[in-house]
């Protein structure tokens, strides 16, 4: 029988998940910044990953995403906003670079919409669902399971957030707590996490 994480109602009693404020918060907007960005993210070697699209709501439509990328380190996250030129080549340069590891939850489908929009294949990916998987846990534990059972921490994600816009030109602060804790999280749960050697070799092949 599959172990399960705990439930909402658990994990609504646990402390707050103490995310990154907006002051920790990059979205670069010049070249430099960008360059900056990407020298971080490399020297860092790890980087908890995730990417929002904005949402479709008619049948049968496709979505046109990821239109945000965002990285997480352990002190501040950064915001890749796909409409400007310079950051969606270095969140491609990045998605692709097998020195950096990306690490999230449920990335299967960012995959296809990444190398659909981007034409970058995402590679060096561990997917947070699997390790847990290999663990005994259901297909699909989530940040919010994750962070209460790894972190006995409550992970709140807004719903009416989660449904916005993420293509606007200027995101809300809202947006970019979301956005930013979304992969934070997920790196804080690899950082608590200890990988035994055989998980390493069937989840990070080749490092």
């Amino acid at each position: 029988m599959r172990k399960t994480g705990p439930g909402k109602a658990e994990t609504d009693l646990m402390p707050p998940f103490e995310g990154l404020a907006l002051k920790d918060i990059v979205i670069p907007d010049t070249k430099e910044a960008v360059a900056a960005a990407v020298a971080a993210i490399r020297a860092a070697g790890e980087a908890g990953f995730d990417t929002e699209s904005k949402p479709t709501f008619k049948a049968g439509e496709v979505s046109s995403g990821p239109h945000l990328v965002q990285f997480a380190l352990p002190d501040r996250a950064f915001l890749f906003q796909m409409h400007d030129g310079a950051s969606r080549d270095a969140a491609s340069l990045l998605l692709e670079d097998p020195a950096v590891l990306k690490i999230g939850f449920g990335l299967s489908a960012d995959r296809s919409q990444i190398h659909a929009k981007l034409g970058a294949t995402l590679q060096s990916v561990l997917d947070l669902d699997h390790l847990f998987r290999r663990r005994g846990y259901n297909n699909s534990l989530g940040a919010r399971a994750a962070v209460g059972l790894v972190l006995d921490r409550n992970f709140r994600k807004s719903k009416s957030v989660t449904t916005t816009n993420w293509s606007l030109l200027r995101l809300s602060d809202a947006q970019k707590l979301y956005a930013a804790n979304d992969a934070y999280a997920a790196l804080r749960v690899y950082l608590a996490l200890t990988l035994t050697p055989q998980e390493r070799q069937a989840l990070l092949p080749g490092r």
